[in-house]
């Protein structure tokens, strides 16, 4: 009984100071700017989607187009490419194309799973960059934003980098040029799975 009554009161009061700790490091602001812009990106890209089908081209057409144009290997190689350098092609646009082939949900898998080891090589990349010192000094002053909160909040940003607008790879660059811990690195980045079953269920309804 005494145990467990200390127990739980050292719990309470880690959540407590961790409670705080997030308040003085203004995580709650963040995140709640974080959770509106995610919000907004995937509004404005359904917007943007029925707008472009309404007024101007026959988007199904356009993806069908592309499932017969390309093969999947190719489509796929383009999107690790992608997700490793940056994420310089929103992750919605394969989402959309997944929806129009034969096995949406296996493609939809193979994304995630794309975009995860992705984000995984990112990782590497970022963590080797010590080998070059004049590249390491210009990563770390494009991605510092990104270095100092993953300072601040460890595995938490790192789940909101999976998750949010927040570009994957950058947070794995980061995550691997301060030599975050990779196991949990791994574990927090499941979460890219997530973000990607969120959005299908959005991108998937419209062009079914």
């Amino acid at each position: 009984m005494i145990e467990n009554f200390l127990n739980n009161n050292y719990t309470t009061k880690r959540l407590v100071l961790l409670n705080r700790y997030y308040k003085i490091t203004k995580f709650y602001s963040f995140l709640k700017d974080t959770a509106f812009k995610g919000g907004s990106v995937i509004l404005i890209f359904v917007l943007i989607l029925l707008g472009l089908e309404i007024f101007l081209l026959d988007f199904n057409a356009l993806l069908n187009d592309l499932v017969a144009t390309y093969s999947p290997q190719v489509l796929f190689i383009v999107f690790l490419v992608s997700e490793t350098f940056l994420g310089t092609i929103p992750p919605e646009l394969f989402i959309a194309w997944a929806a129009k082939s034969s096995t949406p949900w296996l493609f939809l898998f193979i994304l995630a799973t794309l975009s995860y080891l992705g984000g995984v090589i990112s990782f590497f990349i970022g963590n080797r960059l010590f080998l070059v010192p004049s590249i390491k000094n210009y990563i770390e002053t494009k991605v510092a934003k990104h270095i100092t909160n993953l300072r601040k909040w460890g595995g938490v940003f790192v789940v909101l980098g999976a998750i949010s607008p927040i570009p994957h790879s950058m947070v794995s660059l980061a995550s691997g040029l301060i030599k975050y811990s990779f196991k949990k690195y791994l574990l927090w980045s499941l979460f890219r799975y997530l973000r990607f079953v969120i959005y299908a269920l959005i991108v998937f309804h419209i062009f079914e």
